[in-house]
């Protein structure tokens, strides 16, 4: 499995994502499977048709979350709807739930 954090440059999500992701990796099995960041700049946003808002996550280059975003390519960050309400990034429940599909 591949696992890809997108972020722009000082994503003030990215830490919470990354620890919530890495938790649900975890929890479901995957422990040994590196999470790899990559950061996206706005001369690359066009290049990187993926990334809808930072943090994006992809497993095996699919957004698990694509039906919540506003749209591809935005430079800017992204909101998560999440059992307690908007979120940075997706809950530990939810990132469970992508990785046992």
């Amino acid at each position: 499995m591949r696992v890809e954090l997108l972020v722009v440059p000082n994503c003030p999500h990215e830490d919470i994502a990354s620890t919530r992701l890495r938790q649900a990796l975890d929890d479901t099995g995957n422990a040994g499977t590196p999470v790899e960041v990559r950061t996206v700049i706005a001369e690359t946003v066009d290049a990187t048709p993926q990334f809808a808002g930072s943090p994006t996550i992809l497993i095996d280059g699919a957004d698990p979350f694509a039906e919540q975003a506003t749209g591809p390519g935005a430079f800017a960050c992204r909101v998560y709807r999440c059992e307690a309400g908007l979120s940075g990034a997706p809950s530990v429940e939810q990132l469970r739930r992508v990785l046992r599909r």
